[in-house]
């Protein structure tokens, strides 16, 4: 039995995980999958990598490329969500902020440097023609930190998965001012290169298990429901999300894919210079 930690965040994008651990489609395989829960997002998670903490982490796409980057030992082997990420940009209900305009000297709450909550307020920043140099950050480590951030004023401004928060703005936590959508797929499947190494063709299987479940994934009767109950959402959201969200359905991660990218991501200002494609990617399918 070959041992593997996946970690990801505790959202809804995930539960296809939780259904194929439920139904132990890996101990089949001759693989002993545990799963992780990242509250802290993927700047935890990268930590996690480089640390050898989890072996396999579902990462968002802009912080994993910035980390592998910055000398991070693991490889991009599949995107898992090839749709963008439709991140909320929130305020405390009570905040003297009315419009995304005001918020350009404002402070930015965020659960890492280098997680999707900071890379994406340098996105927004610079879509809205903003100086990126001028912008104020203050780490909260997760969603109950940037809760409490712009509840006792610390913090401005938090920016989280849409859906995710959408419970805060409906009990008067958050008041949310705008969307941002990432300019990429938004998630991807990031392995460290000593297990790559040692246990391809483990992780090739697992990979195969997961790709087959999110393939047939909405078609699970009664997933809406599942879904809202399980994440404490109403139907109605979970329904728009399912319908704006896909998966991929297998295929290897491309050159030409991490490129785009990279270009995106130089243009924002998310990374100061572009490498070698190949280094971020290792194809399980050839």
């Amino acid at each position: 039995m070959t041992d593997l930690k996946v970690g990801g965040v505790p959202e809804h994008f995930n539960y296809p995980w939780y259904v194929t651990l439920k139904n132990k489609e890996y101990t089949k395989e001759n693989i002993n999958l545990r799963w992780q829960d990242y509250p802290g997002g993927t700047g935890a998670m990268c930590k996690a990598l480089r640390s050898g903490d989890v072996d396999i982490a579902i990462v968002l796409t802009e912080g994993i490329i910035k980390d592998i980057a910055d000398g991070n030992p693991s490889k991009i082997v599949q995107t898992f969500v090839k749709t963008p990420l439709i991140w909320g940009i929130h305020v405390a209900a009570h905040s003297k902020f009315k419009k995304i305009k005001d918020l350009e000297h404002a402070t930015i709450a965020i659960s890492r440097f280098g997680s999707g909550s900071h890379l994406m307020a340098i996105v927004n920043a610079f879509n809205q023609g903003w100086n990126v140099e001028n912008l104020r950050f203050k780490v909260i480590g997760n969603l109950q930190g940037g809760i409490d951030a712009l509840t006792n004023g610390t913090a401005d401004y938090f920016m989280w998965e849409h859906f995710t928060t959408k419970p805060l703005v409906d009990n008067g936590t958050f008041r949310r001012i705008d969307d941002c959508p990432t300019p990429w797929p938004c998630f991807v499947v990031a392995v460290r290169n000593e297990i790559l190494e040692n246990n391809f063709e483990e992780v090739k299987k697992v990979l195969d298990i997961i790709n087959q479940q999110t393939t047939n994934f909405k078609d699970i009767p009664n997933i809406d429901e599942v879904l809202a109950e399980r994440y404490e959402q109403q139907i109605e959201d979970i329904q728009k999300w399912l319908k704006i969200t896909e998966w991929n359905d297998g295929k290897p991660i491309t050159k030409n894919l991490i490129t785009r990218i990279q270009n995106k991501m130089l243009r924002y200002n998310v990374i100061e210079k572009k490498k070698n494609s190949g280094e971020f990617i290792k194809n399980m399918y050839i």
